[in-house]
């Protein structure tokens, strides 16, 4: 079974930073803080700044790519992002989408559960994981990963249509293998009752000597 990617928005958060000088009484500044000051105006744009402009430049680049169904450079821009953020979920989310529509389902199934470790409270994180299962024949594992998003947002209609698929695939599988111990076991009847009339013959031509 094959899942169809579909791009998944989720709200950036923005980080919390800690005053570094929480001693201080307020309004009091240091001779740091001017010589800090006057190291900002000479160079606008702080370290990191321009690293995380790239990472997003290619981030959505790699969305429109994968929009437009340029799935394979659509990873490439996202993998290139990566290096220069391995700890950003999203990242590993779309690139879990995009390796199930290419058929990739291990690859998939590795990015979908390093979403899940980075940001284990984002529910669609847990169903891509749960596809990513689904598709490389783990229907039970898929069960828990939707019902995990299913505990975070009770309301999320995809989460219980693929848990309701994962279900059927198990029920099935159960049919099959039951259908399967039966049938090894009519054929060992089978087996069982041709070597008897086998024997049965046998003694049968040693009476008649």
């Amino acid at each position: 079974m094959k899942i169809s990617w579909s791009k998944n928005v989720k709200a950036k958060r923005q980080p919390v930073v800690a005053s570094a000088k929480s001693d201080l009484p307020f309004g009091v500044e240091s001779d740091n803080d001017e010589a800090e000051k006057e190291e900002r105006a000479k160079d606008p744009n702080p370290p990191g700044t321009k690293s995380n402009d790239t990472v997003e430049s290619l981030q959505r680049e790699g969305n429109k790519l994968a929009e437009e169904g340029e799935y394979h450079e659509a990873l490439g821009k996202w993998e290139a992002a990566l290096t220069l953020a391995p700890d950003n979920a999203i990242l590993h989310e779309q690139k879990a989408q995009v390796l199930l529509e290419v058929g990739d389902a291990w690859r998939a199934l590795t990015a979908a559960t390093r979403a899940t470790e980075l940001d284990p409270l984002w529910p669609e994180a847990w169903v891509t994981l749960g596809r990513a299962q689904l598709n490389f024949g783990e229907p039970d594992s898929a069960i828990l990963s939707f019902d995990k998003a299913l505990a975070i947002k009770p309301d999320y209609d995809d989460a219980k249509a693929d848990r309701e698929t994962a279900a059927r695939l198990v029920k099935k599988r159960g049919q099959l293998h039951t259908s399967g111990l039966s049938a090894n076991k009519r054929r060992f009847m089978v087996g069982e009752n041709s070597e008897k009339g086998a024997e049965n013959e046998e003694k049968g031509e040693e009476t008649a000597l």
